[in-house]
């Protein structure tokens, strides 16, 4: 006899199993067409997210929102790369042609701070003293090379880029038709799920794509003040590329401070290292602290665990273009895991379930049976 209140898990169908399977097959075939079409999703999130802000604000009709929206992106991007492109390619220029010299330097410092710690000064050798400046030219190489592929291919990157650019604008002004025509694929029985994953989908992205836009502008400013402050050699550089690598989660925060961090200590020695390190360990608590919590609204606050794990997959399925996507690639999965997975398959009622990863894991409700006499 049922109990009111109460719920049993259904089992998995084997049905979705052999489904899942079947899209995970052509999703690996189709990756990079889909990836374009996943990043001209984001950009239309992103151009919807300005045109909705202009709407209430200044009462501004959709289609002229998006068309400000479109020109403000392009004029901002044209402005970075006139202004700061020019400054930033000179430094890094000239770091990659000192990149010998710097490495001999920190070699030396290494070996000096290891030979001032008495344990350790006993058993210095070459191989010892030059492995972090080993690593750092792997790092710098793999850096190097990972973008030769886009550089060589330009008129690929130009026609994706374009392409990007006219499905987003196009998924902005009319999204209804986009939406309305996955939920008639679906199933009657399940376009109810189907619209509340659209739903919950697009209140995910847009949450993804202001904060991660408010969080690179803030770590790259703050990051180049910071160095520019301590007179570090290639400020800009190391700031520009601090906000770029926000955007990869954790390994990007530690490579951007362990690279001006390693600089400093080859160039001027440990007490710079260790001010440049402390820079960056600052920038990167205030935006966790500030920009992360407030900004993305806990959207997209998935576990430390799964969110390097996810990184690590995702990067090592698709590539350099993955890191870019793996966080939203991630909360997609998120999403349709609690809808899926947990509602839809197990039968766990949806308003007792929190999206996972959007509260902490001590506030997530309880979902309990009540006791029957």
């Amino acid at each position: 006899m049922a109990v009111a209140g109460t719920h049993t898990r259904r089992g998995f169908p084997l049905g979705w199993v052999i489904l899942a399977v079947a899209l995970l097959a052509l999703a690996v075939r189709t990756v990079d067409v889909l990836l374009v079409l996943f990043l001209a999703v984001i950009l239309a999130v992103y151009l919807s997210a300005i045109a909705d802000y202009l709407q209430r604000r200044f009462r501004l009709p959709p289609t002229a929102g998006l068309l400000v929206g479109v020109v403000f992106t392009l004029g901002a991007l044209t402005g970075v790369i006139v202004l700061i492109a020019p400054a930033v390619s000179q430094q890094v220029q000239d770091l990659l042609g000192n990149l010998p010299a710097f490495l001999s330097e920190l070699d030396q410092s290494i070996t000096r701070i290891i030979r001032g710690i008495p344990v350790l000064g006993r058993s210095t050798t070459v191989g010892t003293t030059s492995f972090f400046a080993s690593a750092l030219s792997e790092i710098l190489g793999f850096l190097r090379g990972a973008a030769v592929p886009y550089l060589k291919g330009g008129a690929e990157f130009l026609i994706e880029a374009v392409s990007v650019l006219v499905m987003a604008v196009y998924l902005a002004r009319t999204p209804a038709i986009y939406t309305e025509g996955i939920i008639a694929l679906a199933p009657p029985s399940h376009r109810t799920l189907t619209r509340a994953i659209l739903i919950d989908l697009g209140m995910t992205l847009r949450a993804w794509v202001v904060g991660q836009l408010v969080a690179m502008l803030l770590l790259g400013l703050l990051t180049t003040l910071g160095l520019w402050l301590l007179d570090v050699p290639y400020f800009l550089a190391f700031g520009v590329f601090a906000g770029v690598a926000a955007i990869v989660p954790f390994f990007g925060t530690l490579l951007s401070t362990v690279l001006p961090a390693l600089f400093a200590l080859g160039v001027s020695g440990l007490g710079k290292a260790i001010a440049v390190a402390g820079v960056g360990v600052g920038v990167h608590l205030i935006e966790a602290n500030f920009v992360a919590p407030y900004v993305m609204e806990r959207q997209v606050n998935i576990p430390p665990v799964l969110t390097i794990a996810g990184v690590l997959l995702i990067g090592k399925l698709f590539g350099l273009a993955g890191l870019v996507v793996a966080v939203p690639i991630l909360a997609l999965v998120m999403v349709l895991v609690r809808h899926i997975l947990l509602g839809e398959i197990y039968g766990d009622p949806l308003d007792e379930l929190q999206p996972s990863g959007t509260i902490p894991a001590e506030a997530e409700p309880v979902i309990t049976h009540p006791v029957t006499s």
